[in-house]
């Protein structure tokens, strides 16, 4: 009996949760490692505001962070282009904190 979560539809489930989670990052300007920084039940918040269920393993978050990596890259060599753009830049600071700079 084969095992669901190793199946092809498991894998393209996943696929499609870390795109659609990159998706949602990206647009708010929040980085692969600024993403594995966070605490487990940030991202879990995170990937409930994005909606979708949380993902249930490390594989996919870091998949999420290799999106988020690449898109950089690409948006790096076509910043001109309407998908590089980041519409909802000013929402990044509900998930990622600025450190705090001392006097």
């Amino acid at each position: 009996m084969a095992d669901y979560a190793h199946s092809p539809a498991a894998e393209a489930g996943r696929a499609a949760k870390a795109r659609h989670l990159a998706g949602y990052l990206w647009d708010r300007d929040i980085s692969g490692p600024e993403l594995l920084d966070l605490p487990d039940p940030s991202r879990r918040k995170l990937a409930r505001a994005a909606g979708v269920n949380p993902p249930s393993t490390a594989e996919t978050w870091r998949s999420v962070a290799q999106l988020l990596h690449d898109k950089a890259a690409w948006a790096d060599r076509h910043p001109t282009h309407p998908a590089a753009q980041r519409p909802y830049r000013d929402e990044k600071l509900l998930w990622v904190k600025p450190p705090i700079t001392p006097w």
